[in-house]
């Protein structure tokens, strides 16, 4: 059984590789403007030549929501500058739940931990 309430998003963009600078900018900023999330326990961007994954985790779904109220408008701006290829939301049933009628018209990719556990 998991015991772990923690929720993660995984967005995947492709940056064209004359906008990748740019893209760069945004990143700090995300970074900053999440840096400050009383619910985020993880954040961070991570690149594999022109494609990228931001890896980032909160505390339960109330976290999620609060982190996507906060960073809308800079996800606005990163899909001006890069294509969101890919969007997945991980996490216990009970916490997805709470996220699937909010997210609703967004593309979500939605994986249901089965089992697993959190070291404090």
């Amino acid at each position: 059984m998991a015991t772990d309430n923690c929720c993660s998003i995984a967005p995947y963009f492709e940056v064209p590789e004359d906008r990748m600078e740019e893209f760069m900018g945004l990143v700090e900023r995300f970074v900053e403007a999440s840096r400050t999330e009383p619910a985020c326990l993880y954040y961070g961007f991570l690149f594999d030549g022109n494609k990228a994954t931001c890896r980032e985790g909160y505390d339960g779904a109330a976290g999620v929501l609060a982190h996507l109220d906060n960073v809308g408008a800079l996800f606005a701006e990163a899909q001006e500058v890069a294509t969101l290829t890919r969007l997945e939301l991980h996490g216990p049933q009970s916490e997805l739940d709470q996220l699937r009628e909010p997210l609703s018209g967004m593309d979500v990719e939605f994986y249901v931990l089965a089992d697993g556990f959190r070291n404090q």
